[in-house]
């Protein structure tokens, strides 16, 4: 869209969000909460069921031009800090829809952003469902490598070290 989004039209894509996460928060197993944002706001936090990572929230924001989806991936890494962000970054070039980046105190949030004009039920089953694999998918192995000591001796250091 070359133009920002009339209050109408901007009214009829909060509906058509309002209308959609309450079918998920309903039907969808993996959606535990829905929020709205401040009062004024066309912002939406939506409480996700995960396997590797528990818990965590998308947070939908409609704009006048986009309607923007990102969540908290994981904290700044405490070690391998380089290959964390190398290996996030090389996911990146495999994703649709969605990529990493670095936020606030080097956190690693992962979002994306879809234009007004094609905001409809299908795309945001897509956008939650990119989410989420993308999270299931990425999580383990970036937090194995991050905080690696954490989780102990890596398994070939196991192994040496076994009669």
């Amino acid at each position: 869209m070359d133009r920002p989004a009339t209050p109408t039209e901007l009214d009829a894509h909060d509906a058509l969000i309002d209308t959609w996460l309450a079918e998920q928060l309903a039907q969808n197993p993996v959606v535990a909460a829905v929020e709205r944002g401040e009062p004024g706001q066309r912002r939406w936090y939506v409480r996700v069921l995960g396997e590797d990572k528990d818990v965590y929230s998308i947070w939908f924001t409609l704009g006048q031009r986009t309607l923007h989806y990102e969540t908290y991936f994981m904290p700044s890494p405490t070690e391998n800090r380089e290959a964390v962000f190398a290996h996030l970054l090389g996911r990146n070039a495999k994703l649709y829809g969605v990529s990493f980046w670095i936020g606030e105190e080097e956190a690693i949030f992962l979002g994306g952003q879809l234009a007004n004009d094609g905001i409809s039920p299908e795309e945001l089953d897509r956008v939650l469902g990119t989410v989420y694999a993308t999270v299931e998918q990425c999580f383990q192995s970036a937090v194995r490598l991050g905080f690696a000591s954490r989780f102990g001796p890596p398994a070939e250091t196991i192994a040496d070290a076994e009669p």
